[in-house]
């Protein structure tokens, strides 16, 4: 199925100041990620973004990028915007992918892609992992995600997920495994014409309290499809010791993908 990679990128950031053109290997971030997003079957990669400079840092890589208004309230407007840019139909599909991923998989970006033609009532498509750690199942930073049998989405919550009421109860610390708790990882697949008419819904009491944007679509009544790995995702970044750490695996030679 064709598709396209979006990319949003914001310059700014208050925790990393410039994150998109942060340096990776000699490679500004938001350059890494097409590269990565480039292996995969999309038929385009695409950089929309609010800052000339991101703009430029693209172009000087061969990597297209569309300049995007500054003053979007979410992801969603923003790459709302793109599609318009670019000029896509309603009926084409568009993976997101962020742009602190630079050692996102190519195969999780095809397989988000893929949920959109195995779900037709799907009007978007998502990830998760198994989660293994007591710490993260409490981690309120780590978005669970629970399914029905089709692998539709139930909800999403900061808030550990599904609760074991037997066990918890008598004190147990081990993870129960049957069923396993997902983490939800932060990519999106969309059919266009619904990300046209996301930025138009009324924003939902649970997304207010939960800061989960797609808890929106969850309450005015449409389906996420959501694609469970067994990889582990790779480090994003979102502090500076996330970039330490993907800085040092380039060093390595250790993040350029297949």
């Amino acid at each position: 199925m064709p598709f396209t990679v979006l990319i949003p990128a914001r310059l700014a950031s208050t925790r990393l100041p410039n994150k998109p053109l942060a340096d990776l290997g000699g490679k500004p971030m938001v350059v890494r990620v097409a590269e990565r997003a480039r292996q995969s079957q999309a038929t385009e990669v695409v950089v929309a973004t609010d800052a000339p400079e991101v703009v430029a840092a693209c172009q000087a890589h061969g990597v297209r990028a569309v300049l995007t208004a500054a003053d979007h309230p979410s992801g969603s407007d923003r790459l709302a915007e793109a599609c318009a840019a670019l000029g896509l139909a309603d009926e084409a599909c568009v993976v997101n992918v962020q742009g602190d991923e630079p050692l996102i998989a190519p195969a999780l970006i095809d397989a988000v892609a893929e949920l959109l033609v195995r779900h037709p009532q799907a009007s978007m498509s998502t990830a998760a992992h198994a989660i293994d750690t007591l710490a993260d199942f409490v981690n309120p930073n780590v978005v669970k995600v629970t399914t029905d049998r089709h692998g539709l989405a139930l909800s999403f919550s900061r808030a550990p997920m599904p609760w074991w009421r037997d066990g918890f109860a008598d004190g147990v610390q081990a993870l129960p495994t049957d069923p396993a708790p997902l983490r939800h990882i932060g990519i999106y697949g969309y059919r266009v014409g619904f990300l046209r008419a996301f930025p138009t819904l009324a924003q939902a009491p649970i997304e207010r309290c939960e800061s989960l944007e797609q808890m929106r679509a969850l309450w005015h009544g449409h389906r996420i499809a959501v694609h469970v790995t067994a990889e582990a995702p790779g480090r994003g970044v979102d502090t500076p010791e996330d970039l330490k750490h993907v800085q040092a695996t380039f060093a390595a030679g250790a993040g350029e993908g297949r």
